[in-house]
């Protein structure tokens, strides 16, 4: 099985024609999807004291397109691929965590050579929508994963104590757990004690409530063996890491302070046992100046890389200014 990327302009050519390439893939050779993840070199997986650097795209299939206010920032397409290209040719990028939509499009342009790849499993929970907490899983599935040759899907669990969707959804994270585990993927858990007010649907970003939320979530499923969870960083960070012994990896979300406030809050909560690392997309792909390259450079900086026995010490991080949903 082979495949040759098209060519298309490097990032930053403005061209509105510059990915009018992949329509015509689509109509005329639909099946290059498949060869193009059949052909392309795989990642050789996390090891622990390196922390993974995966950027997240799956943010449009929620319909969830506002960055720092403003309401369509990742609306165009064209410059979303522009400017995860510029991300994913970083060294320290160990990977992309996208709905199928993103990641078919990155294979084709073949931008994922040697990078893990995570599925979005679910995206029905759309902001605005009447049963918002209702997020099924309509996206990847563990066979479809499995036939790309990804390492892991991520799931969205917003649990609603009073939300009488809660539990059917986790009845199907359960059970997407397990479809994940039998094919020999990861599953990343992504958990948070959720309630539905009159402005929409607000996370409950409390120490106490995100470690319910670890505890709940790290129990799903026949097996916790290939279960990874993915956190905000919160006030108190050391007692919500002290609530499992699963790897975890730090999210991002849509950034409201400055890049550099936030990348303290994140270079605090990296230096704490059992995190893995960043699962992180738009504070890196829209930064405050624009610049793609020097964002993901300086969180790259952030990252360890330690042998078991020289691990960093604890500290406590400080809450990140986002808003930690994706």
């Amino acid at each position: 099985m082979s495949w040759t990327p098209p060519q298309v302009p490097a990032p930053g050519d403005d061209d509105p024609r510059r990915y009018e390439v992949l329509t015509q893939i689509r109509v005329e050779d639909p099946e290059a999807v498949s060869r193009a993840a059949g052909a392309r070199r795989r990642h050789p997986g996390p090891v622990y004291g390196r922390q993974s650097f995966i950027i997240a795209a799956d943010h449009a299939a929620r319909g969830a397109l506002a960055v720092r206010g403003e309401a369509f920032a990742m609306a165009d397409r064209r410059s979303l691929l522009d400017r995860l290209r510029l991300a994913l040719a970083h060294p320290a990028v160990d990977g992309v965590l996208a709905s199928p939509d993103v990641l078919d499009d990155l294979l084709l342009l073949g931008a994922l050579e040697g990078k893990m790849i995570f599925g979005s499993m679910n995206r029905a929970g759309l902001p605005g929508l009447v049963n918002e907490l209702d997020d099924r899983f309509t996206g990847h599935t563990a066979e479809a994963l499995a036939a790309l040759g990804a390492d892991g899907g991520k799931m969205l669990l917003r649990i609603g104590f009073e939300d009488q969707h809660t539990p059917a959804m986790l009845e199907s994270t359960a059970q997407a757990v397990d479809s994940l585990h039998e094919h020999d993927l990861l599953a990343m858990v992504e958990p948070f004690l959720s309630r539905t007010e009159s402005s929409g649907v607000r996370n409950d970003l409390s120490p106490d409530a995100v470690i319910r939320s670890v505890a709940i979530a790290q129990g799903l499923g026949g097996s916790s063996a290939r279960t990874w969870m993915k956190l905000p960083v919160v006030e108190g960070m050391e007692r919500v890491m002290a609530s499992t012994t699963l790897p975890r990896v730090l999210l991002g979300g849509d950034p409201t302070g400055r890049t550099d406030e936030v990348f303290e809050t994140w270079r605090r909560a990296l230096a704490l046992p059992g995190v893995q690392g960043l699962t992180v997309g738009r504070t890196l792909l829209y930064p405050q100046d624009g610049d793609v390259t020097a964002a993901v450079e300086g969180a790259a900086s952030l990252l360890k890389n330690t042998s078991p026995d020289q691990s960093p010490s604890t500290a406590e991080a400080a809450p990140a200014h986002t808003e930690e949903i994706s």
